[in-house]
């Protein structure tokens, strides 16, 4: 499911969705809705995580879309630099570990560093369900922080969306406004007609 979200905003003027798609379309979107006057909040988020995103409205859109887009490239280019085998993508990292971790790491076929990343890869297979499920959850949590706090049934839908119930989340936000309640399903289960399946 987090495929689906990679590089997709969606932005919000209130409880009222106004955008989704580029970080660019959204840019301009919340530029034409803050220049109209708009009443509400604008609001910005990242689909893939459900974090608003800060762009400065005094620069024109697509400059201010391009910084962010820059300024994460960026990151991800500092991150691959350093010892390790960067053509693999291996990035080197502080571990810390007690001594007894390290006394068994040593006595591993190939060493600390293989053996570390085979026990990763495991616990990827084993808890790959589970992470996923837990990411959209704390996805879902943000936006509705963000929008939802102060609307009826919000304590008792964070209650089933961290319990995976999804009827009963539904039914919780049953009530609320229909682009607040659609993305916020869709950014916890998937579409509205997995929320209203998912047992």
């Amino acid at each position: 499911m987090t495929q689906a979200f990679a590089s997709c905003y969606t932005t919000f003027e209130g409880d009222r969705r106004i955008a989704t798609g580029s970080l660019q379309a959204n840019a301009l979107a919340a530029r034409r809705a803050i220049g109209d006057g708009a009443s509400k909040p604008v609001l910005i988020f990242e689909d893939e995580t459900g974090r608003v995103i800060d762009i400065d409205m005094r620069a024109p859109a697509e400059d201010a879309a391009a910084r962010l887009q820059e300024g994460a490239a960026s990151a991800g280019a500092d991150e691959a630099r350093g010892r390790g085998r960067p053509k693999l993508g291996v990035v080197a990292r502080e571990v810390t570990l007690l001594p007894r971790h390290w006394e068994w790491l040593a006595t591993q076929p190939g060493g600390a560093s293989v053996a570390l990343r085979k026990l990763v890869e495991e616990a990827r297979r084993a808890n790959g369900d589970q992470d996923r499920t837990r990411k959209a959850h704390e996805r879902a949590y943000r936006f509705m922080s963000a929008v939802a706090g102060d609307l009826p049934g919000f304590e008792e839908a964070t209650r089933a969306l961290f319990a995976d119930d999804a009827p009963r989340f539904a039914q919780q936000i049953g009530g609320w406004p229909c682009d607040v309640r659609d993305y916020a399903t869709r950014l916890a289960f998937g579409d509205s007609e997995q929320a209203q399946t998912k047992k």
